[in-house]
Parts: C-alpha cells; structure tokens; sequence
C-alpha cells in the first residue's frame, strides 16, 4: 500500500503505456497513419512523465523497460519487412549455403527453394530486398543461424529468437551503460533515454532490427577501454562492428586516444595493437564466409545503399534538386559519391585536429560523426538513429531524442494526395528535418564552449 502511495502516478502512466504497446504490437495497422502517429505521441507523452515522476527509481524504471518488451514477445512485426531476410539468411546457413552468394530473387526463379517457408519469407521480405545480396556482417548471422536451430519451420518461432536476444542485449546496454554513466560522472537515469524509449522498443524489439545488439557491444567496448583495458575493448569492438558495420567509421577518432603513462605523446604501440586486434578479429568472424565472389556481392551490396537507394534523407535531397535543375536527371550517383567522402573528410578533421583525449570526448565526437553520416546519407531508415541516440546519453545533446520523435513522420512519407504518386511526400520529409536541425543548430550555439 505504502508503495502504491509513493508511485501511484508512475505505476498509473506503466499501466497505459503497456496497453498502448499492446495496441501498437497487436492491433495496428501500417497503412493506419493517424492511429499509429496517435499512438506514438501518446507513448512519447508516457515516456517523459515516467522520467519526471520516476526518474530517480532505478529499479522501477527498469522493470518497466523489461516488462514493456517483453508485451511484443509473439507480435509480427508490423512496421518493416526485413525479419523475413532475417530468417532466410539463417535458414541458408542451416543449410549449409553461404548466404553471401544467393539473392532469394535468384534461387526462388530458379524453383530451387532450399529453405523451410521459402516463398513465404521471399514474398514478405519484398522484391527489393530479395534481389539483393545480404549485406548483414558474421555475427549477425550468428543471431539469425541460432533462431533457424530453434524454430526452423515457424516464422513466428523465429521472431521470438530474434525478440530474446534484442531483449538480453538491450539489459547488456542497462548493465554496461549504467556503469559508464557513473565512471564519467553523468546521471545514471541518463540510460533510461535510450531504453524507455518508444522508438527503440517499437523499432528494435517490436520490427526486430539488430541495431541494439551491435550497441551493446560498442557501449561494453567503450566501458572496459575507459578502464584502461584495451585489449578487451578491441575485441568487444570487432564485434561490434561484426553486427553492423557503423562502428568502422569511429576507428580514426581514437588516434589521440592512447597516451603513454604521465606523457602527452600517443602510445603508438597501444593504438596499432588496437587495430591490429579490431582487424584481425573482424576478418576471423567474416573468414568462413570469405571468396572472391563473396567480397564481390558484399562490396556491391554496401555501395548500393549510397549510390542507388533513396529514403528520408536531408541534404542529399536538397542536392538531388539542384542536381535535377541543372541536368534534368537524377545524378544519385555523382552525390552519392561525393558525400561519404566529405564524411570521411570531416571524421578525419575531427580525428587529427580535435583530438579525443578522453572517453567523454570521444563518445561526443562519435556522435557527431555519425550524425554527419546521417545528414549526408540517401538513405535514412527510421532504425538508424538509435545508434545517435544512445551515444546522447552520454553527452549533453538532446536533437537525437527530439529526432527519436518526429522520425515517426518518415512512415507518412508516401503519404501523398495523390494515392497514384508513389513518390515521399517531401514535405513531410522537410517538416521533420525542419525540427531536427532547428535544435541541433540551437544545441551547438548553446554548446558552443563544448568542443564540436
């Protein structure tokens, strides 16, 4: 009774905020566009009240992640497609096929159907994704191979695998970044930005993206090399980038990182035995792969997302119009060239003049080198900003919560007047950018004695 008196409002808004998750996993439908922006403001509105009025209560605000993932345990995803690839890619490996060599496109065509449900995971990953090689790095096809070995004739069976391990690596994120938070001096609560979260409970948990499982590994590396333990780091690193491949673009922000013990100079020894344990590890995990046709459909697959696919995107779009008024043609891939490099540029500006000394320096300029990527990227799926959500936490900008929110437009983009348009609808597009780069351009002014 006494804690019921205590956390009367807490416990009240957990109580809405389940049976809105329960809505959104079981009842919505993605086509329903006022329901779902309806439901997600309304979640968005839970969450911030649970930190106001729960935020010292660690515990609870922890039961209340855990419990509000586990109410998606036997949904279907109902926003994305691709845990269809997910579980084809699994079943290949349980087959004893290198997913790497086969599009389902082409095996389907064929009549060659080696895997359990065959042409139901190709009709439903779409027939984009399945005329494309796999791009999803060894370890996360270590998450699909395990959900084929338990439930390798059962989609469902195969989406709650891939549920339990999201699960278990978001508490991995809890335990590690809780005591990174308290290693750098920050709120520990700062953690429960990332892991109460509607958007990453609906996105990772509920669509099943791995994004989670890769930053669990990232926030584990970050953690031990604060320790001073770079070995371990290096290797929780690899895997990292194992998962997905967006950690490979921090490798240079650690140059300045390594110093010699009461010295300012670099401690080249540590920071090549850095790399050398990142290299050698990542070319471990992807080696039982490896052939020539393999880094053949693996680098075609990676440059596709740069020089061919559109979505949500920012200064790409505004320079596809220049492009078009100019040309008359899309020049994609011209853009498409020219921005990663002025990513890279900028990484390097930051790795080589900046100089991340410590772990505080280098979480924020990771953030911004991603987000940099993220502006500058043709494609800009919803999932892709939890990786800048949760290195926030550790930092004092807030635009990647406030994104964390209006990326919900980014669903309504083919939501056009004219229902025979399949075009995005470039002006929700611009509404939700409109936002995002309103406060980052505020936070940098305010921020302005941080280091950038």
């Amino acid at each position: 009774m006494q804690f019921w008196k205590l956390y009367k409002v807490p416990l009240l808004l957990t109580f809405v905020s389940f049976f809105l998750y329960w809505f959104f996993a079981y009842e919505l439908e993605r086509t329903d566009y006022t329901t779902l922006i309806l439901l997600y403001s309304g979640l968005f509105l839970v969450f911030l009240l649970l930190l106001k009025y729960a935020g010292s209560n660690i515990r609870l605000l922890s039961v209340i992640a855990v419990l509000s993932r586990i109410i998606f345990i036997i949904a279907i995803p109902n926003l994305s497609q691709d845990f269809y690839r997910f579980i084809w890619d699994g079943r290949m490996i349980l087959e004893g096929m290198n997913p790497y060599l086969f599009t389902p496109e082409s095996l389907v065509s064929s009549g060659n159907i080696p895997v359990e449900q065959g042409q139901i995971l190709y009709d439903g990953m779409g027939e984009l994704n399945g005329s494309h090689f796999t791009n999803y790095p060894p370890i996360n096809q270590l998450c699909f191979f395990i959900a084929a070995i338990f439930s390798g004739k059962s989609i469902l069976g195969a989406a709650i695998v891939f549920r339990v391990i999201i699960i278990a690596a978001d508490l991995g994120i809890l335990y590690f970044g809780k005591r990174l938070l308290k290693a750098l001096n920050i709120p520990v609560k700062n953690i429960f930005w990332y892991l109460l979260n509607p958007f990453i409970i609906i996105e990772l948990t509920g669509n099943l993206h791995f994004e989670g499982v890769m930053l669990f590994f990232l926030v584990w590396s970050l953690y031990v090399l604060h320790q001073k333990k770079w070995k371990w780091a290096a290797l929780l690193f690899a895997c990292s980038i194992s998962v997905k491949l967006i950690p490979l673009m921090f490798l240079t922000l650690l140059f300045f990182y390594f110093k010699k013990d009461n010295s300012v100079q670099i401690n080249v020894k540590v920071l090549f035995g850095f790399y050398a344990i990142v290299g050698l590890i990542t070319i471990a995990l992807f080696a039982p792969f490896f052939s020539t046709e393999f880094v053949t459909n693996y680098a075609q697959t990676v440059a596709l997302w740069f020089q061919n696919f559109e979505f949500n995107a920012s200064i790409y779009y505004l320079l596809r119009e220049i492009g078009f008024s100019i040309t008359g043609y899309n020049e994609i891939k011209l853009i498409g060239k020219v921005l990663p490099i002025l990513v890279i540029l900028y990484i390097l500006w930051l790795s080589l003049y900046r100089k991340a000394e410590d772990t505080s320096t280098l979480i924020r300029y990771m953030l911004l080198a991603f987000a940099a990527y993220l502006f500058m990227s043709t494609t800009v799926h919803p999932w892709y900003i939890a990786t800048l959500l949760l290195l926030s936490v550790f930092t004092n900008y807030k635009f990647p919560i406030v994104w964390s929110f209006v990326i919900i437009l980014s669903y309504l983009a083919y939501l056009n007047i004219n229902k025979a348009d399949k075009s995005e609808n470039l002006w929700i597009i611009a509404l939700e950018y409109v936002i995002v780069y309103g406060v980052f351009i505020k936070e940098l002014i305010t921020l302005r004695n941080t280091k950038i």
